[in-house]
């Protein structure tokens, strides 16, 4: 049986998870592409002996593993910024671990075996990254979000991060309005607001005003996952789970990685 069609099934979930362990859509895409490169020449590197979504995984962790990350041709690395420094004192494990059973959900168990570590180790990991984690620096964090009890939901996870909120908007018009007068230090948006507009254009014209962290809210991530047109580096799908939440926005600010005008305006 070809591995393509399993492939196929994963590779948006797998950009999503390159692109927060990265922290840049450029570097997580090209991590992907390697990984996919290699399976095309030798295809028997593909472990057919396990679940489909563990095997894609343990894949891309090896090409990973072998390819040493350069920051020094990352202009935010050459700036020095506190994110950066952050950046180089957290191990890349550490980084995988929290990432694969905050945000992909994967087991304890099953993040093992894609890693190729003990179960122990993967424990350890968690703990020693969250304490990394921990500190961050407090930012206001701007929520654009129609739902109320969902609006309430991120309030709460946010405050709880030791974030302030610096205001909830439900339209691209109060979302713009917001952005102004508070300039957050993050973005939490919706794709499709309260009266038919979308949170994406409403993310585009507030980082026409400046640049700023942003992590789309979605029940369909993988449609902006396509490789198509310009894309978003982080996604939470909905419904979303508190830790996932709690793990895009530590990826998030721990990167400083900022959202670009060109890069945030697509169709919803």
């Amino acid at each position: 049986m070809s591995i393509a069609p399993i492939i196929a099934a994963q590779l948006p979930f797998l950009r999503r998870y390159a692109r927060a362990l990265t922290g840049s859509q450029l570097s997580g895409d090209s991590y992907v592409a390697a990984a996919l490169e290699t399976l095309v020449e030798d295809p028997s590197l593909f472990p057919k002996d396990m679940e489909p979504r563990i095997a894609v995984y343990q894949v891309f962790t090896r090409i990973w593993s072998s390819v040493r990350v350069n920051l020094e041709g990352d202009g935010a690395a050459k700036s020095g910024t506190p994110a950066t420094r952050t950046l180089d004192a957290l191990a890349p494990l550490s980084r995988q671990v929290f990432l694969l059973v905050s945000v992909e959900g994967f087991s304890t168990a099953d993040t093992a075996r894609i890693l190729g570590i003990s179960e122990d180790e993967v424990t350890r990991a968690i703990d020693d990254t969250g304490r990394e984690l921990a500190g961050l620096v407090a930012t206001d964090v701007l929520i654009i979000e129609d739902e109320p009890i969902i609006a309430m939901d991120l309030e709460a996870l946010v405050e709880s991060l030791g974030h302030r909120v610096a205001g909830v908007a439900r339209t691209h018009k109060e979302a713009v309005a917001l952005a102004e007068k508070t300039k957050p230090g993050l973005v939490l948006a919706d794709i499709q607001l309260a009266d038919g507009s979308s949170g994406l254009d409403a993310v585009n014209d507030i980082l026409g005003q400046f640049d700023v962290p942003v992590i789309f809210i979605t029940a369909y991530p993988e449609r902006l996952l396509t490789g198509e047109r310009p894309e978003p580096v982080f996604l939470i799908s909905k419904p979303f789970q508190t830790q996932t939440v709690k793990a895009i926005v530590s990826q998030a600010l721990f990167f400083g990685t900022r959202a670009h005008k060109r890069g945030a305006r697509m169709s919803a």
